[in-house]
Protein backbone atom coordinates (compact mmCIF):
# COMPACT_ATOMS: atom_id res chain seq x y z
CA UNK A 1 0.00 0.00 0.00
CA UNK A 2 2.88 2.34 0.87
CA UNK A 3 4.51 1.71 -2.52
CA UNK A 4 1.25 2.46 -4.29
CA UNK A 5 0.92 5.78 -2.45
CA UNK A 6 4.51 6.74 -3.33
CA UNK A 7 3.90 5.77 -6.96
CA UNK A 8 0.75 7.91 -7.09
CA UNK A 9 2.53 10.90 -5.57
CA UNK A 10 5.42 10.55 -8.01
CA UNK A 11 3.00 10.41 -10.93
CA UNK A 12 1.20 13.53 -9.69
CA UNK A 13 4.45 15.49 -9.43
CA UNK A 14 5.54 14.42 -12.90
CA UNK A 15 2.15 15.18 -14.45
CA UNK A 16 2.08 18.68 -12.97
CA UNK A 17 5.64 19.64 -13.86
CA UNK A 18 6.75 21.50 -16.96
CA UNK A 19 8.52 19.70 -19.76
CA UNK A 20 12.29 20.04 -19.98
CA UNK A 21 11.90 22.19 -23.10
CA UNK A 22 9.58 24.63 -21.31
CA UNK A 23 11.95 24.83 -18.33
CA UNK A 24 14.85 25.61 -20.68
CA UNK A 25 12.74 28.24 -22.44
CA UNK A 26 12.02 29.95 -19.13
CA UNK A 27 15.75 30.09 -18.41
CA UNK A 28 16.38 31.61 -21.83
CA UNK A 29 13.59 34.20 -21.61
CA UNK A 30 14.75 35.42 -18.21
CA UNK A 31 16.11 38.95 -18.29
CA UNK A 32 15.74 42.19 -20.19
CA UNK A 33 14.56 42.46 -23.78
CA UNK A 34 13.78 45.20 -26.30
CA UNK A 35 10.89 44.81 -28.72
CA UNK A 36 12.75 45.99 -31.82
CA UNK A 37 10.16 45.62 -34.60
CA UNK A 38 6.45 44.99 -35.09
CA UNK A 39 5.55 43.73 -38.55
CA UNK A 40 2.31 42.77 -40.24
CA UNK A 41 1.63 40.48 -43.20
CA UNK A 42 -1.07 42.94 -44.38
CA UNK A 43 -0.36 45.16 -47.35
CA UNK A 44 -0.22 48.88 -46.63
CA UNK A 45 0.01 50.94 -43.49
CA UNK A 46 -2.26 49.80 -40.69
CA UNK A 47 -2.87 51.27 -37.28
CA UNK A 48 -2.29 48.18 -35.19
CA UNK A 49 -3.06 48.21 -31.49
CA UNK A 50 -1.21 45.62 -29.42
CA UNK A 51 -2.33 43.96 -26.18
CA UNK A 52 -5.32 46.35 -25.94
CA UNK A 53 -2.76 48.92 -24.83
CA UNK A 54 -1.31 51.18 -27.52
CA UNK A 55 -0.42 51.48 -31.18
CA UNK A 56 2.42 49.35 -32.50
CA UNK A 57 4.61 52.44 -32.93
CA UNK A 58 4.64 52.86 -29.13
CA UNK A 59 5.86 49.27 -28.73
CA UNK A 60 8.87 49.77 -31.01
CA UNK A 61 11.98 49.89 -28.78
CA UNK A 62 9.90 49.18 -25.67
CA UNK A 63 11.69 47.57 -22.71
CA UNK A 64 10.57 44.21 -21.34
CA UNK A 65 11.69 42.26 -18.27
CA UNK A 66 10.76 38.60 -17.76
CA UNK A 67 11.00 36.99 -14.31
CA UNK A 68 10.29 33.28 -14.87
CA UNK A 69 10.60 32.06 -11.27
CA UNK A 70 7.20 33.65 -10.59
CA UNK A 71 6.00 34.02 -14.22
CA UNK A 72 5.78 37.81 -14.07
CA UNK A 73 7.17 40.71 -16.01
CA UNK A 74 7.16 44.41 -16.67
CA UNK A 75 7.23 46.43 -19.86
CA UNK A 76 7.49 50.14 -20.65
CA UNK A 77 6.52 51.67 -23.97
CA UNK A 78 8.60 54.24 -25.82
CA UNK A 79 7.97 56.88 -28.43
CA UNK A 80 6.45 60.31 -28.60
CA UNK A 81 2.87 60.66 -27.36
CA UNK A 82 3.05 57.22 -25.71
CA UNK A 83 2.30 56.53 -22.06
CA UNK A 84 5.63 55.23 -20.75
CA UNK A 85 4.34 54.06 -17.34
CA UNK A 86 5.36 50.54 -16.38
CA UNK A 87 2.88 47.80 -17.27
CA UNK A 88 2.79 44.52 -15.38
CA UNK A 89 1.92 41.08 -16.64
CA UNK A 90 2.01 37.38 -15.89
CA UNK A 91 2.98 34.85 -18.52
CA UNK A 92 3.02 31.14 -19.18
CA UNK A 93 4.80 29.11 -21.82
CA UNK A 94 3.05 25.94 -23.02
CA UNK A 95 4.67 23.52 -25.41
CA UNK A 96 2.52 22.79 -28.46
CA UNK A 97 4.75 20.42 -30.37
CA UNK A 98 8.11 19.13 -29.17
CA UNK A 99 9.18 18.20 -32.72
CA UNK A 100 8.57 21.65 -34.23
CA UNK A 101 9.55 23.59 -31.12
CA UNK A 102 6.39 25.70 -31.27
CA UNK A 103 4.98 27.13 -28.07
CA UNK A 104 1.90 28.97 -26.94
CA UNK A 105 2.73 32.06 -24.96
CA UNK A 106 -0.02 33.47 -22.76
CA UNK A 107 0.42 37.04 -21.53
CA UNK A 108 -2.07 38.46 -19.02
CA UNK A 109 -1.93 42.16 -18.08
CA UNK A 110 -2.05 42.79 -14.32
CA UNK A 111 -1.56 45.58 -11.82
CA UNK A 112 1.64 45.99 -9.77
CA UNK A 113 0.38 43.40 -7.26
CA UNK A 114 -0.29 40.77 -9.94
CA UNK A 115 -4.08 41.17 -10.00
CA UNK A 116 -5.91 41.16 -13.33
CA UNK A 117 -8.93 43.42 -13.74
CA UNK A 118 -10.49 41.34 -16.52
CA UNK A 119 -8.84 37.96 -15.94
CA UNK A 120 -8.21 37.76 -19.68
CA UNK A 121 -5.00 37.62 -21.62
CA UNK A 122 -3.46 37.24 -25.05
CA UNK A 123 -2.42 33.95 -26.61
CA UNK A 124 0.57 34.32 -28.90
CA UNK A 125 2.87 31.86 -30.61
CA UNK A 126 6.44 31.91 -29.41
CA UNK A 127 7.92 31.02 -32.79
CA UNK A 128 11.59 31.65 -32.06
CA UNK A 129 13.67 31.88 -28.91
CA UNK A 130 17.44 32.00 -28.51
CA UNK A 131 19.86 33.58 -26.04
CA UNK A 132 19.73 36.86 -28.01
CA UNK A 133 16.47 36.93 -30.01
CA UNK A 134 12.80 36.07 -29.62
CA UNK A 135 9.77 36.29 -31.90
CA UNK A 136 6.08 36.25 -31.05
CA UNK A 137 3.38 35.90 -33.68
CA UNK A 138 -0.35 36.44 -33.48
CA UNK A 139 -2.91 35.76 -36.19
CA UNK A 140 -5.79 38.24 -36.21
CA UNK A 141 -8.66 38.83 -38.62
CA UNK A 142 -8.89 41.98 -40.72
CA UNK A 143 -11.86 42.38 -43.08
CA UNK A 144 -12.53 38.66 -42.77
CA UNK A 145 -8.98 37.67 -43.74
CA UNK A 146 -6.22 36.45 -41.42
CA UNK A 147 -3.09 38.54 -41.01
CA UNK A 148 -0.02 37.71 -38.97
CA UNK A 149 1.54 40.21 -36.61
CA UNK A 150 5.17 39.47 -35.73
CA UNK A 151 6.91 41.01 -32.72
CA UNK A 152 10.70 40.69 -32.73
CA UNK A 153 12.76 41.08 -29.56
CA UNK A 154 16.47 41.31 -28.85
CA UNK A 155 18.05 40.63 -25.47
CA UNK A 156 20.30 43.20 -23.83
Amino acid sequence: MKKLAILCLTFCFLACGSSKTVRESKKTIKGNWTLTTVESSAIGDLKISLLNDAEASCFKNSSWQFIPNNNTGIYSLSGMNCNTDQRYFTFTIDEINEDTGLYNFLLKPTDAKGKSETNSGFRLQLTSLSETAMQWQQVVTLDGKPITISMNFSKY
